[in-house]
């Protein structure tokens, strides 16, 4: 029985995938030289990649010259939101609140990173009684 596609991205494809987000397009060769990973992968398993994201709906490819180049067609904040919502959905049966709660017990949080967060919670909070 063949395995079930997933819409979320593997480590492996997260790491093409960030290639492409940053370049914006390209080749299997730039995709490769945009790589910080050690051991380097081979070319085949780029290119592999490349095409099981393609059939997933992430990108696409057209011909350059002789070259594939490929483009993202999911960014990388819908991405984001993606991994977030199954992320909340699966370990924090759906609620926020529990998530943060646990992002701040486990986690030292600075000055400058809770003033942050203060002001999205204001201004999260204003849009709401606007609404």
């Amino acid at each position: 029985m063949a395995r079930k596609k997933s819409p979320h991205f593997t480590d492996a494809e997260l790491k093409l995938m960030n290639v492409l987000w940053d370049k914006g397009a390209a080749t299997v060769s730039e995709v490769l030289e945009g790589l910080r990973t050690k051991p380097t992968l081979a070319y085949s398993t780029v290119i592999t990649t490349l095409r099981i994201l393609e059939t997933k709906g992430h990108v696409s490819h057209t011909k350059e010259g002789k070259a594939f180049c490929y483009r993202p067609l999911t960014d990388r904040h819908e991405a984001r939101q993606s991994a977030i919502a199954n992320l909340l959905h699966r370990l924090f049966e759906g609620s926020p609140e529990l998530m943060m709660t646990s992002l701040f017990e486990d986690r030292k949080i600075g000055v400058a990173e809770m003033k942050r967060l203060r002001g999205l919670i204001h201004a999260a909070q204003s849009e709401e009684k606007k609404s």
